[in-house]
């Protein structure tokens, strides 16, 4: 479990293709405190150390992974979100987020609106998520608050703190983002499909 609230920026040192797998190794200012098997979120994307040398440790994403999410677009030098997952009796300050990307979605519109920054992201609707107004959504890994939920698409509004500290400084029209919806809303919607 993880909280959408982002640690550090890792940057991919190095990708290496092996069968239908892509090992990503990342420098991080946390790689000292890790340890092999810990769950570490990449973009949102719960992955598990497998390696570390020096400041950078590697995960490996498998088909399934890179099929459903943004991982098989990185690039060396590509920024990423990283998050350890949460410790028991924390304080919750995101919300509950389990590193499982539902979808991906693309970046349609970023404005700068004096002092703060507001993302438009699309998405297909065939895979029955939904946002509501002011509900949670988790974009590459940061909980957010939704604004301006449409059928597919929606708006989140990002403070400077949350700009400079996560790769939303790089997002641009086009980018392909990591979608996790908030799993209480899934848990609702999957009652309410089954009930009628």
């Amino acid at each position: 479990m993880f909280t959408g609230i982002i640690e550090d920026i890792g940057v991919i040192s190095n990708l290496k293709e092996e069968l239908d797998n892509l090992h990503i190794t990342i420098k991080s200012n946390i790689t000292s405190e890790l340890k092999i098997d810990q769950s570490v979120a990449h973009n949102g994307v719960c992955l598990t150390v497998v390696a570390i040398k020096d400041q950078s440790y590697t995960v490996t994403a498998i088909k399934e992974t890179l099929d459903k999410t943004s991982l098989n677009t990185l690039k060396i030098n590509d920024k990423v979100n990283l998050e350890r997952a949460m410790k028991l009796g924390d304080r919750l300050d995101g919300h509950i987020v389990q590193g499982h990307v539902d979808q991906t979605a693309t970046c349609i519109h970023v404005e700068d609106v004096n002092g703060s920054w507001i993302f438009t992201f699309s998405y297909d609707t065939s895979l029955n998520n939904i946002t509501i107004e002011k509900g949670s959504v988790t974009v590459n890994g940061v909980s957010l608050t939704v604004v301006n939920s449409k059928n597919d698409s929606f708006s989140v509004a990002i403070i400077p703190y949350t700009y400079e500290h996560t790769n939303f400084s790089s997002f641009k029209k086009g980018t392909t983002v990591n979608l996790e919806f908030d799993v209480l809303g899934k848990y609702v919607a999957k009652l309410l499909a089954t009930s009628k």
